[in-house]
């Protein structure tokens, strides 16, 4: 079973919960961190940075919510190692994962539909980094940058 980190702002709340349901029912192990309870006056920062931390350390997954997958986007791609991106469609996250070899997977819970999101979702879990040469020569430029480069 793939462990799956998820979380979420307000605005993504819901989003997160119901597909949260479905990864589950489709044998995935899903750990939350949060938010628990929706409260509008909440911020993605600290979630989206504590699980790209978890994700970079377990070489697992994470999915994150927010209005329009921006915010979260942001934050997560601060920490060492996280490779975020926002996917609105099937397509994209099937090339984000094969081409970039994403961890973490930002969804726009106000612009996509939830069976859009959860398609898109599928389709992340299951796509496999492709391993071609040109693609991992990339992903070493962004990661000798990482180690190397401050501000």
């Amino acid at each position: 079973m793939s462990l799956i980190y998820v979380g979420s702002d307000h605005r993504g709340f819901h989003l997160k919960n119901k597909l949260v349901e479905s990864l589950r029912e489709l044998n995935y192990e899903v750990k939350d961190l949060g938010v628990k309870v929706y409260d509008k006056d909440d911020d993605y920062n600290e979630i989206s940075v504590e699980l790209a931390e978890k994700v970079v350390r377990e070489n697992t997954k994470g999915i994150l919510f927010c209005g329009s997958g921006v915010g979260v986007n942001i934050a997560a791609n601060k920490v060492l190692g996280a490779r975020a991106a926002i996917c609105t469609m099937e397509k994209q996250a099937r090339l984000a994962r094969e081409d970039s070899d994403i961890n973490i997977l930002c969804l726009a819970s106000d612009l996509v539909s939830e069976e859009d999101n959860l398609e898109i979702t599928k389709t992340f879990l299951e796509t496999i980094f492709s391993s071609e040469e040109r693609f991992i020569r990339r992903i070493n430029k962004i990661k000798e940058y990482e180690r190397t480069k401050s501000l």
